[in-house]
């Protein structure tokens, strides 16, 4: 099962819900950060990285020697990654998107492929939890190709070991939202009773929707603010599956690195709670595969 933490806008406790579940989870887990621009579950989860490699994208190489300017691979290239101006072939790697096109349309295989780096992916673990995140190079404009290197790596771990995953996704209804819960059973968003909170929140739903995917709210911040949140889901259909109040201790946890489900038995037991929420859920996006079980 892998559960995608998603938001409309940031600061409203994506982290701070993926934490909590992946401290009080009780079948093995891998706590993924896909949040590449911007990490940060290492700090609440303080995993041990026991390994870090570069992630790479394929971008292209010409050999001017056997290129006859045909121009064939730019009229192809729908991200001006290479332009051909009479006798004169430029390339610009950072705006490559890596599909080869260029490289499979060359007549005289004059383009061959060279290499961009992304970031980093590393690996861990957090007491019995596993830890997988990305962390996009400095300079390096667009996260997806990242992402997907480390959808790859979770996607084998899931195949060999069989367990559960959290995804804790970036900000928004953009490319990288939406590339983190492709591949989810369920989406989660996590959001707040405010004006700003409730519009993003209407957004994530337009956006997330389509997917097909079960979908859950989470209020954090319960208390303050407005109940258009409320009415929306109720109207919708979404269920509520957790209300995190808002108190000044959980910020206080939180300022400090906390995990906010360790520090009262009230907030522990909202947190098993919606574990078991997002199990029953899940399980609503493989019908067919319960029926079978």
């Amino acid at each position: 099962m892998i559960a995608a933490i998603a938001s409309g806008k940031g600061g409203t406790g994506k982290t701070t819900v993926t934490a909590s579940l992946a401290s009080i989870w009780d079948s093995p887990l891998i706590a993924v950060d896909l949040d590449v621009e911007e990490p940060n579950l290492h700090l609440f989860l303080q995993p041990v990285i026991e390994g870090c490699e570069k992630g790479y994208i394929l971008t292209p190489v010409v050999d001017e020697a056997k290129c006859t300017y045909c121009g064939a691979c730019a009229d192809i290239c729908q991200f001006a990654a290479i332009t051909v101006m009479g006798r004169l072939i430029l390339t610009f790697p950072e705006m490559c998107h890596g599909c080869n096109g260029c490289i499979a349309v060359c007549p005289e295989k004059a383009i061959s492929p060279g290499q961009r780096e992304l970031g980093d992916i590393s690996w861990g673990k957090t007491g019995q939890v596993d830890y997988l995140a990305g962390r996009l190079r400095i300079g390096e404009a667009m996260s997806p190709p990242l992402m997907r290197l480390v959808k790859a790596r979770l996607k084998r771990i899931l195949a060999e070991t069989g367990k559960d995953a959290i995804i804790d996704a970036p900000p928004g209804v953009s490319c990288p939202a939406v590339n983190a819960v492709l591949d989810s059973d369920i989406i989660i968003l996590v959001t707040e009773p405010t004006p700003f909170g409730f519009y993003d929140f209407q957004l994530a739903c337009e956006a997330f929707s389509p997917f097909g995917k079960p979908i859950g709210a989470v209020i954090n911040r319960a208390g303050l603010g407005q109940d258009d949140i409320y009415r929306f889901c109720q109207e919708r259909g979404l269920p509520i599956l957790a209300e995190i109040p808002y108190d000044r201790a959980i910020a206080e946890a939180y300022s400090c690195g906390r995990i906010i489900a360790g520090i009262s038995p009230e907030l522990s037991a909202t947190f098993v709670s919606l574990k078991d929420k997002i199990r029953e859920l899940a399980a609503l996006s493989r019908p067919q595969e319960a029926a079978h079980a």
